[in-house]
């Protein structure tokens, strides 16, 4: 068979022993760290190794060790800055720890998911952060059989009482969103909410009710609009009138309906007033700045990484995990004028 042109050849143990003179078991305990040999001849191994481009076995080494030291991350759309920014957090705190991170997306598709989950499978990971579709439980009891450690994150299964899991306090979110419109003089509420099989989206969705509830203000089922949370496109759904302020499912749509509004010739606050979920302004540095429930995204990626190490490691009583939300203010809501009540 013809080779063929540009094939890299990989550097094996006996070329770099030929290169420095010393055995394959001398270079062999050299790269792994092992301290029978002395440092003069360890560092011209190191040396050579790095000369000749050497680049070490992570399947070899990992069927010897029982374990590869990799977590793979599965999410449901990379081009969110919330999950984007998750991500970075989980990958950061876990090359602290000694793990390698990959990462995959499901596009909120749950054939996609499982696929995810068979290849993160096959390639031998310790374990996996997951952001599950939730459409139904059928990739998390397939999950569980694989017996392999996984950790959800952003949303949960509230019956399955053995999934182990870290997610922000939604249904507290929710209520804080509405409660500080109404505190703004808002009654006419308009909710832009994500799908109800999403546990995040039904516990906001709750918390909107409550606040409503509280504050004396009938709820109507015609202020509830539900948008998909991968396409967010609000031009076809966002009502004409018949509110005064709008509580977004995520700060991604919060943001699509400002769009919808100023090209309708609305202002943001003067005409409608707007609060979103996620605070992703906390990391991105843009013109305006938007009312939003901040999730504190960096706590839960740090709990969800040392969660699943823990697993990892074999312990058990892991705890499950709700993180606090809080009000972000922004520049995006005001004070409702009579006349629009």
């Amino acid at each position: 068979m013809e080779k063929r042109k540009g094939l890299h050849k990989q550097v094996r143990l006996k070329d770099i022993a030929n290169k420095t003179g010393y055995s394959i078991n001398t270079v062999s305990h050299a790269l792994r760290g092992i301290d029978d040999i002395g440092e003069e001849t360890r560092n011209l191994i190191l040396k050579t190794a790095q000369e000749l481009g050497y680049v070490q076995n992570s399947i070899a080494k990992s069927m010897r060790l029982g374990y590869t030291k990799t977590i793979a991350v599965i999410i449901g759309d990379i081009s969110n800055p919330h999950f984007a920014i998750i991500t970075k957090e989980i990958e950061t705190t876990a090359n602290k720890k000694g793990y390698s991170v990959f990462l995959l997306n499901t596009n909120e598709d749950e054939e996609q998911e499982m696929s995810a989950i068979r290849s993160t499978i096959e390639h031998g990971v310790d374990g996996i952060i997951l952001c599950p579709v939730q459409k139904t439980t059928r990739n998390i009891h397939y999950l569980k059989k694989t017996g392999i450690p996984f950790v959800l994150i952003g949303r949960y299964f509230p019956d399955m009482k053995d999934i182990h899991y870290t997610i922000c306090n939604d249904k507290k979110g929710g209520y804080l969103a509405t409660e500080y419109l109404i505190k703004h003089g808002h009654k006419k509420i308009l909710m832009l909410s994500g799908p109800t099989h999403i546990s995040s989206s039904k516990e906001r969705l709750e918390g909107y009710r409550a606040a409503l509830e509280d504050y004396g203000i009938e709820f109507d089922e015609s202020r509830i609009i539900f948008v998909p949370v991968t396409e967010m496109d609000c031009s076809k759904v966002l009502p004409q009138d018949g509110y005064t302020a709008i509580f977004a499912f995520s700060d991604l749509i919060a943001w699509n309906a400002w769009k919808v509004l100023r090209k309708r010739g609305k202002s943001v606050p003067g005409d409608v007033s707007i609060i979103g979920f996620d605070h992703i302004q906390s990391r991105l540095s843009l013109p305006y700045c938007l009312c939003s429930i901040s999730t504190y995204k960096a706590k839960m990626s740090i709990t969800s990484v040392e969660m699943l190490i823990n697993l990892i490691d074999g312990m058990k009583n892991i705890e499950n995990i709700i993180i606090d939300t809080d009000i972000a203010e922004g520049e995006t809501v005001s004070f409702v004028c009579s006349q629009s009540e």
